[in-house]
């Protein structure tokens, strides 16, 4: 390492070794005092509860699907905007939970397996991420998954955070049909 000298006239040698004496003093602290206390919980792991799907066709007072319309106010979380302006062929459904003691608020999309198929995994980030964004709004996180109950995708959020901290995870199935998560 070379350590330049800062004054000619200072002693070369003695300037030098305070630098490294410095330097050595920096890199110890930075190693030895404890993370802040402010830092953020990580994202937590996706639910892994099971998909329901007779709630569709069987709605329960608790869960909201694409089918409930509330006559006197906006139904939380609202995804029939997405819905309608720009995945109808490829959101099919939905069913979203409201925060229970043992898990957070959660929406479940269910999206038509053939369009889903179709996309490169850019195009389904992107759907992802903005249905995920649009219940992130309302608190919600958010799996994806076909008609066969196979999960596709997840948008998880740390909400105790300002801004909330998100995570995205997708499968995909290669040519051969292994899969693997992104």
């Amino acid at each position: 390492m070379h350590i330049p000298k800062l004054c000619d006239a200072c002693g070369g040698r003695s300037q030098r070794h305070r630098l490294l004496s410095l330097l050595l003093t920096i890199s110890l602290t930075t190693l030895l005092v404890p993370p802040s206390l402010a830092q953020t919980r990580p994202i937590p792991s996706p639910s892994n509860a099971p998909l329901e799907l007779d709630l569709l066709t069987k709605p329960k007072d608790y869960v909201i699907t694409a089918n409930t319309i509330n006559p006197e106010r906006l139904t939380v979380p609202s995804l029939w905007w997405a819905q309608q302006n720009s995945e109808t062929k490829l959101l099919d459904n939905w069913i979203a939970y409201p925060t229970s003691e043992k898990e957070p608020a959660r929406v479940d999309l269910i999206v038509n397996q053939q369009i889903w198929s179709l996309l490169d995994s850019i195009q389904r980030y992107d759907f992802v991420n903005r249905l995920g964004s649009a219940a992130r709004n309302f608190g919600y996180n958010v799996r994806v998954f076909n008609y066969q109950k196979e999960p596709l995708a997840t948008y998880t959020c740390n909400f105790s955070t300002s801004p909330a901290l998100c995570s995205i995870q997708t499968t995909f199935k290669n040519k051969i049909g292994l899969e693997r998560l992104l």
